[in-house]
């Protein structure tokens, strides 16, 4: 039984706990809003018999770091150490050297509206069969990629279940879109 005790712990969690996740006063920004959201957490927790450890534990922040983003009151930013390995990166030239550097801006393409059509002649040299041929479209697309994750908007947090918008695109050249809340981005899709 010890094997699966983390998942049922998960299922468990989210079964009691992940339920709140959806509500606005998760998002709120008042020290009584988030107080109220901690004391609830902490009451279903105390029912369900699961604890904490509270010296693993941190309240309050105004800026947390996960998974290579920056979550704070504005927004989803791209983590500042990954833009600077991204400006510093060099020309690839080899296949294997793309699809290394096409992984990191891949990993934010949630940020650069028209990713995949911006990578494609990057993309393109990766195929079995291409022979690698760096021209300007290559140089083009590998520049602009650095500077669009560079220069990476500040995506908004959903709020709530109302008022998304979805602009999409589709042509020969590929599929793009967007999605919107209040006129503000949360994500883009290529």
């Amino acid at each position: 039984m010890q094997a699966a005790s983390p998942p049922t712990y998960r299922s468990i969690l989210f079964s009691s706990v992940g339920t709140m996740s959806g509500t606005k006063a998760t998002n709120s920004c008042s020290f009584l809003g988030q107080n109220s959201v901690l004391s609830s957490v902490l009451e279903l927790l105390k029912e369900e018999r699961l604890y904490a450890k509270f010296s693993n534990c941190e309240f309050w922040l105004r800026e947390v770091q996960f998974l290579g983003h920056v979550i704070n009151s504005d927004g989803i930013h791209v983590d500042p150490a990954k833009i600077e390995a991204i400006k510093n990166w060099d020309v690839p030239t080899t296949p294997t050297e793309i699809r290394s550097f096409l992984g990191l801006p891949g990993y934010y393409r949630r940020f650069i509206s028209n990713f995949s059509k911006i990578a494609f002649p990057l993309t393109k040299l990766t195929q079995k069969f291409e022979p690698f041929v760096w021209t300007h479209k290559q140089e083009e697309a590998f520049q602009t990629l650095k500077q669009r994750l560079c220069n990476a908007p500040i995506l908004t947090l959903p709020e709530g279940n109302d008022d998304f918008v979805v602009y999409c695109d589709a042509s020969h050249q590929g599929l793009r879109g967007v999605l919107m809340q209040q006129d503000k981005v949360i994500a883009y899709a290529s």
